[in-house]
């Protein structure tokens, strides 16, 4: 897992400016806002959504693709993946052999993005966790025809965002499943944590700042350990104690891995089920 890049490039190289967002929703908003705050010059960003709903201070937003002749030399594709057949005979004729698309859309594959801008210099897939907004995400990475000057450009953006993980192809939709999907999963355990200590006579009030706070002690805590979470776990539930109890229910039949196990199991499919609805608009 990488999350540094070449510190002394700039974050964006001047020969991959202008750069155009086209879509800017929760992650790509979330994208375009940590770029922003880590160097990128709002005056080498274009926004394009249908809203003109402003993204941030300085950067041009228009609600279609400028008539001007001008086309970016990087792209972030950001619309719902169900909106690419739609999107994409509008948009193609902007992306040239010099422009470097990268595309966050769930579930479609590279060969999939090529059929639909087959001019595009080279693509990237990128698949990035919500808390990328903050600079504390998660992006998968992957690409097809990545020059060293663009991979460097695309690990540069990537790290500050967070951490990035260059896979192969037939591990995105694990990838994807594992960090893309993963806060909704930790969310929902922070959730489940909070409501149990209700159940035992904490106020809510007095319960949920306590498990975000926990969980978020605990993986920092895990993140500089010398030994891995399972070590860890093992190492807090002394024999006998309050802790070992607890962690009993949890590794009984294995049950909270079998549950990760199934939660994984059913966002990958869904991937894959999406990947596969693309690449049929391509027989239509």
């Amino acid at each position: 897992m990488s999350d540094t890049a070449s510190d002394s490039a700039p974050l964006l190289p001047k020969d991959q400016a202008p750069f155009w967002a086209f879509g800017a929703g929760n992650m790509a908003g979330s994208m375009i806002s940590c770029w922003l705050n880590n160097g990128l010059n709002p005056k080498d960003m274009l926004v394009i959504r249908p809203s003109g709903k402003p993204v941030a201070e300085g950067v041009k937003v228009v609600t279609s693709l400028p008539e001007d002749g001008s086309t970016p030399a990087t792209l972030l594709l950001g619309v719902k993946p169900q909106m690419l057949p739609q999107i994409a005979p509008t948009l193609a004729p902007y992306i040239t052999e010099k422009t470097t698309l990268i595309s966050i859309l769930a579930g479609v594959e590279l060969e999939t993005l090529r059929h639909f801008f087959p001019k595009a210099k080279s693509i990237v897939r990128a698949m990035p966790n919500l808390p990328v907004a903050l600079g504390k995400g998660v992006v998968a990475l992957c690409a097809d025809k990545l020059t060293d000057e663009q991979r460097k450009c695309i690990e540069k953006l990537a790290s500050t965002l967070g951490i990035f993980e260059w896979v192969n192809e037939n591990q995105f939709d694990t990838a994807t499943a594992l960090a893309g999907c993963g806060p909704a999963f930790v969310y929902r355990f922070i959730d489940a944590l909070s409501q149990a200590g209700q159940k035992l006579g904490l106020t809510a009030d007095q319960a949920l700042p306590m498990a975000i706070a926990t969980v978020e002690g605990a993986a920092s805590m895990a993140k500089q350990a010398d030994i891995t979470p399972a070590e860890l776990a093992d190492k807090v539930a002394s024999p006998g104690g309050s802790t070992r109890k607890g962690m009993d229910v949890l590794d009984k039949d294995e049950a909270l891995y079998q549950l990760i196990d199934a939660t994984l199991e059913a966002s990958f499919k869904q991937n894959r089920y999406m990947a596969e609805k693309a690449k049929e608009t391509i027989a239509q």
